[in-house]
């Protein structure tokens, strides 16, 4: 049987924390837009974590500073919110966010999904928002969650669900790899949608003792004023998409681009805004 890590899992997070630290100023540009779209599954995985006042809560790969913020307000003074990035750049906008919000009962702490090297232990909940899909070895991943919970404590996460569901993803990359000429994704490399078919993390979550397993899909709709303002969005947002971009020559650059805004058009309205529903699965548990 093929191992699921057909590759080096160092080098995989070396990867992606140069890659994080590469998008960060363009999500800090961005931010305001997805943090609209998106605050309703910060706000689910908040309550499917049963997260309540004086609770002490892990955040991992929080990213923007989400669902840690959000976790922040709920547990109050007399809690505690742990968030963790491997990306130090994004962890310095988090810092600022919560910063702008007056928050003084959040921590930031750079560390990577997987191994989680952190200090603190004893959280009543561990949430996580689109992180887990670029997690190496998530069977090493969800056993390191588990160690550091109460027991009974409570695990919520949110992936994204498949690509024909998120367009805001998925829009273009077929057109985009044919025209790039990409080799084929191998199945198990980190990307967004890797785990649109929830079934490999469930069975993760349940070999490292969590139990009442649920699973439920939240969508977040995302808005554009035009067809080009979500190719801005994905430009500044995506540092893999640049990269792709900068490899090109002009003409394949230009088709690319072509090809994206041809596709978001057909999400336009009349007066030309672009909407976009996009499905996220959040998966709860407790341990």
């Amino acid at each position: 049987m093929k191992s699921q890590q057909s590759f080096d899992p160092e080098r995989v997070r070396q990867q992606q924390r140069e890659l994080w630290n590469s998008a960060a100023p363009g999500w800090k540009e961005m931010w305001s837009g997805f943090d609209r779209a998106t605050h309703v599954v910060s706000q689910r995985l908040v309550e499917l974590a049963r997260i309540k006042p004086g609770h002490r809560v892990l955040d991992i790969a929080t990213g923007l500073g989400e669902p840690a913020l959000t976790a922040a307000h709920v547990v109050g003074p007399e809690g505690l919110v742990v968030a963790t990035d491997q990306s130090s750049a994004m962890l310095g906008f988090a810092r600022e966010r919560a910063d702008a919000l007056g928050l003084t009962n959040i921590e930031f702490v750079e560390a990577d999904a997987e191994t989680l090297a952190i200090d603190r232990k004893g959280f009543d909940a561990v949430i996580c928002r689109w992180g887990l899909m670029f997690v190496p070895d998530l069977a090493k991943a969800m056993r390191r969650i588990a160690e550091m919970l109460v027991a009974g404590g409570t695990f919520a996460t949110a992936v994204w669900g498949p690509a024909a569901r998120v367009p805001m993803i998925s829009l273009g990359e077929e057109a985009i790899r044919q025209i790039a000429k990409l080799p084929p994704r191998q199945p198990d490399a980190p990307h967004p949608l890797r785990l649109a078919d929830t079934k490999p993390l469930e069975r993760a979550m349940s070999d490292a003792g969590f139990k009442h397993i649920e699973v439920e899909s939240v969508m977040a709709n995302f808005q554009f004023e035009s067809a080009q303002a979500f190719m801005a969005q994905r430009q500044a947002m995506s540092a893999s998409f640049r990269a792709t971009l900068a490899q090109q020559a002009p003409e394949q650059r230009r088709q690319i681009l072509d090809a994206i805004a041809e596709a978001a058009g057909r999400y336009a309205d009349s007066s030309g805004t672009v909407r976009m529903e996009n499905e996220a699965i959040c998966i709860a548990a407790e341990l």
